[in-house]
């Protein structure tokens, strides 16, 4: 499986990369590869200072040994080896009409420290007894100004891509997302969601199969949620209010990412290389002191809603 997945998001980063830099028409991926010294590596693709990307990451690794004091803890176990990869992207589009996105698809596999590799494989943790394995993942937009009918569509596009293997998936992992992105030391979400999984472990009805049937379904569907809403929005006219407060907002995004994401803990844990890690933060920022929008604006229509996430395939959401 894990040789397998890997294949896809290799093959995943190259479509993503591919049409974002169709979009865009000026700027192109800058690509490293590196490794990790306790074992694995991974391939980072950045742009830069594109005609409609300021900036942004799509990423693969494949990461593999030792599991970490901390993460040992996290995940309630003894020694460990462990094997996990994975694509994560972010993109900061220049234009504030335009949101940013994040997704990232991961598998992981957990393998007893006493047991010992009979083998290698291209991936090089080698044939294992697995002791625990899942996949995780999710798509999510950050919208700057609110518009009902990208909403719509970007979450329309993850509803259709689950309900393709279960009916109960999309209000499920809709409700993981607004609960996971949500940034409690502001009380208010970091954008509108999409959707948000993890652990996903074999089951009677389930079997590992069935999720990387899924997982690469709403990997799949990633482009076709986000180009639609970035051509709609790429060309309109904005200001240097509009710009202050797209940066503002980066500025949530940042103490999100840093003080409670999952993602990049792990990689700091880990041993992970710190360039690609730190790739989702944007370029511009700012942090205003005791800022808050003017009364019946577009950027405060946008904090009541962050701060009461909805249902947006509702017949009355705009």
């Amino acid at each position: 499986m894990k040789n397998k997945f890997y294949t896809y998001i290799q093959t995943l980063q190259d479509q993503i990369c591919k049409g974002l830099e169709n979009i865009d028409g000026v700027a192109k991926f800058r690509e490293d590869l590196w490794d990790r010294p306790e074992g694995g590596g991974g391939r980072t693709r950045v742009i830069e200072n594109g005609a409609v990307f300021e900036k942004g990451g799509v990423n693969i690794s494949a990461v593999h040994g030792k599991l970490p004091d901390t993460m040992q803890k996290m995940f309630g176990v003894g020694e460990a080896d462990f094997f996990a990869c994975g694509l994560s992207l972010v993109i900061h589009p220049k234009n504030p009409m335009v949101p940013t996105v994040h997704a990232n698809w991961r598998y992981f596999e957990m393998y007893a420290s006493t047991e010992l590799s009979t083998s290698s494989t291209s991936l090089g943790a080698g044939e294992r007894k697995i002791i625990n394995q899942w996949f995780g993942g999710g798509q999510d937009l950050t919208p700057y100004y609110l518009f009902g009918e990208d909403a719509k569509h970007f979450h329309q596009t993850c509803k259709t891509a689950c309900d393709k293997h279960n009916p109960e998936f999309y209000p499920n992992y809709k409700k993981k997302c607004d609960e996971y992105f949500w940034n409690a030391h502001r009380n208010e979400a970091r954008g509108i969601g999409g959707l948000f999984f993890d652990y996903l472990k074999e089951t009677e009805t389930m079997k590992m199969e069935d999720w990387y049937n899924f997982v690469t379904e709403v990997g799949n569907s990633f482009l076709q949620a986000y180009v639609p809403i970035v051509e709609r929005r790429k060309d309109l006219p904005y200001t240097e209010a509009n710009r202050t407060w797209q940066e503002i907002r980066r500025g949530r995004y940042v103490e999100f990412n840093l003080v409670h994401d999952k993602g990049t803990l792990f990689g700091l844990k880990t041993n992970g290389r710190i360039e690609s890690i730190l790739m989702s933060l944007p370029p511009h920022v700012q942090w205003v002191y005791d800022h808050h929008p003017e009364k019946g604006s577009e950027e405060e229509k946008l904090i009541n809603v962050l701060q009461h996430p909805k249902d947006w395939l509702l017949a009355d959401s705009n």
